[in-house]
């Protein structure tokens, strides 16, 4: 089974080889662990109160005083209070979550509603004292440690909320007065302006002036207004608080820089070239000598493989990465990386590291078709052959321009879905420029593409298995073909070692199916072999196994045990195991902006990109 590497509490020996010039960035002590219990409990009470908004709601024995309001407000005071406990119970229980992470921007949003609140209750609700006290005293503790909600948020996220905001309510009176025009069942004949009062009183829960001659129309209008009202509601304060993910985009500037680290540093690990893709950003050392690219997905920290560059720069990389963590209360976690890079990380971060599989590396002198274990291989390379397929292996610095447009056009033809899967190990393109030194394997029969392999850099002597596909008409065995001929023209390229894909869990895979396996193994054996009926687990590992390779063991490392299954899932999201399904809001708005000609106006809110 995999295995844990805890994080290391004792004092280290540092490397006796530590660079003057680039000693790790002092760090201030880890808010994170500093008072942990206040916003835990700020959001428990945070969740309490709102809760008990809502209940007071749902339980009619409690009566409401705010008879004064009558002449200011239309419509029942019954219905203005239970709405304003609705919608206060609603944004505290959405709030609990940021208070949770030490959101500033929630705690602001927090304070202000208890506030409110609190008036609420000492005013309008007789026999509620005893909940407004227990918000007065949530709200001056929230006051007393106001200094430890200090998570910065995303600005884009509020303006997107805030112009979402405008927009939805504008969509809402709309139907509302769609549906007033449609169904005829008025009691007068009001004035558009008593209409649209109608609807906008209607979508926070309170009856206005407008009667219905027919009650069931009314009620039903009562319905879909209330609905309205809560999904812009909790839909525009979700986009408000929702984890900032800061647009990753790797500049030609900081591209140019990593490469000159690759150059110097790249044989350390193979994932090292897959920094350079165009969604990473990346934080460097003070000295310039490493550096860590990495991904924000949902409120995760995401980086790959070790840091590039010297491993004496290793720690202020890693202290800056750990940094700037905290300051936006994102958890750190790091997908893929040696034995050396999880040290680092459990040492410098005080973080944990869980193995999380094997990577298979092929020894180009070693390799052989020969022998019983490479019979399957051996067979299925025959009879590739055989069907008259042909391998061309060569660089992409040699492939014409135009050849390459075409190999483009005819992988992408391939594709199962739109969904480019892939972080880790994963370029996401092919034939751009500076990457030159790639390798490009094609597989062609009578003249037509039917199959394409890239492989990236893996130092001056390797190369990282990138990009594998192929027409789903064409011949099976058809990868370990051009795999076995991309080992045969290594020697031409310089190249001495090739890692291919990565076995998730492999040990546990190879030891459960072994005679004397214990119980507690060959459960978890067949629990990952049921997973891999939408993950590919059990088949990139026999895949993998079929070319005899040596096994470098891979770990994910991360900051808390808790934090494990969120980090999971930002991990399979980020590699696009895991896509949620999208709002059509989005779509509705595109095409809406497009039609209207405010395309302005959709940039802004990110329903369509900049050429």
């Amino acid at each position: 089974m995999a295995t844990l590497m805890h994080r290391d509490r004792g004092p280290e020996k540092k490397s006796a080889e530590m660079s003057q010039d680039d000693e790790a960035v002092p760090r201030q002590p880890d808010r994170r662990h500093q008072r942990a219990w206040v916003p835990g409990i700020a959001a428990l009470l945070t969740l309490l109160i709102g809760a008990s908004d809502i209940y007071a709601v749902l339980n009619p024995d409690w009566p409401h005083r705010l008879h004064k309001l009558k002449a200011f407000v239309p419509g029942t005071v019954t219905n203005v209070t239970r709405s304003a406990d609705v919608i206060i119970g609603l944004l505290l229980l959405l709030l609990a979550h940021g208070l949770r992470r030490r959101k500033r921007r929630a705690w602001q949003a927090v304070t202000a509603l208890l506030a409110f609140d609190i008036g609420i209750h000492f005013f309008g609700h007789a026999h509620r004292i005893a909940s407004a006290v227990i918000a007065l005293v949530a709200l001056a503790v929230l006051l007393y440690f106001r200094d430890e909600f200090y998570a910065e948020g995303d600005q884009r996220n509020r303006w997107r909320a805030l112009w979402l905001f405008g927009w939805l309510v504008f969509a809402d009176i709309a139907i509302g007065l769609a549906y007033i025009y449609f169904a005829h069942g008025l009691a007068a004949d009001y004035s558009l302006w008593q209409r649209v009062q109608e609807v906008l009183y209607g979508l926070v829960g309170v009856s206005g002036q407008v009667s219905w001659y027919i009650p069931a129309r009314g009620s039903l209008f009562n319905v879909l207004t209330s609905a309205l009202g809560l999904f812009t509601l909790i839909y525009s304060v979700y986009l408000f608080l929702r984890p900032a993910e800061p647009r990753a985009r790797l500049g030609s500037a900081d591209a140019d820089r990593v490469r000159e680290l690759l150059d110097k540093h790249g044989d350390r690990d193979s994932l090292g070239y897959f920094a350079l893709r165009n969604d990473k950003s990346v934080i460097w050392s003070p000295t310039g000598k490493a550096c860590i690219c990495y991904r924000v997905v949902s409120g995760v920290m995401l980086a790959s493989g070790d840091p590039i560059g010297d491993p004496e720069a290793w720690p202020s990389a890693i202290s800056l990465f750990l940094d700037d963590a905290a300051r936006h209360a994102w958890a750190p976690a790091v997908m893929g990386c040696s034995e050396l890079g999880a040290e680092v990380w459990c040492r410098e971060g005080d973080l944990t590291a869980l193995e999380l599989g094997d990577e298979a590396i092929v020894e180009v002198a070693d390799f052989s078709l020969s022998g019983r274990s490479m019979r399957n291989v051996r067979q299925m390379v025959s009879r590739v052959s055989r069907a008259g397929y042909t391998a061309d292996v060569r660089r992409v610095g040699d492939i014409p321009r135009a050849e390459i447009d075409q190999i483009v056009r005819v992988a992408d033809s391939w594709r199962g879905s739109q969904t480019e899967r892939g972080f880790s190990m994963a370029l996401g393109r092919i034939g751009a420029p500076g990457d030159e030194e790639c390798v490009l394997i094609t597989a062609m029969q009578e003249g037509m593409v039917r199959a394409v392999l890239q492989l990236v850099p893996w130092g001056a002597d390797g190369l990282s298995l990138d990009l594998m596909r192929r027409d789903r008409n064409a011949q099976p065995g058809l990868n370990d073909f051009l795999i076995v001929e991309t080992i045969k023209a290594s020697p031409k390229l310089g190249v001495k070692r090739i890692s291919l894909n990565f076995a998730v869990f492999r040990a546990a895979l190879e030891r459960g199916e072994r005679i004397g396996a214990g119980p507690v193994l060959k459960a978890w054996r067949r629990i990952l072999v049921f997973m891999s009926r939408w993950f590919q687990i059990e088949s990139l590992y026999k895949f993998n196994a079929k070319f005899s390779p040596v096994w470098q063991p891979r770990f994910f490392v991360f900051n808390h045990t808790k934090d494990a299954p969120r980090v999971a899932l930002a991990a399979l999201e980020a590699e696009a195991f895991l896509v949620w399904p999208r709002i059509e809001l989005y779509r509705m708005g595109r095409k809406a902006a497009r039609k209207l000609g405010l395309r302005k106006v959709a940039l802004k809110l990110g329903l369509v990109k900049k050429r």
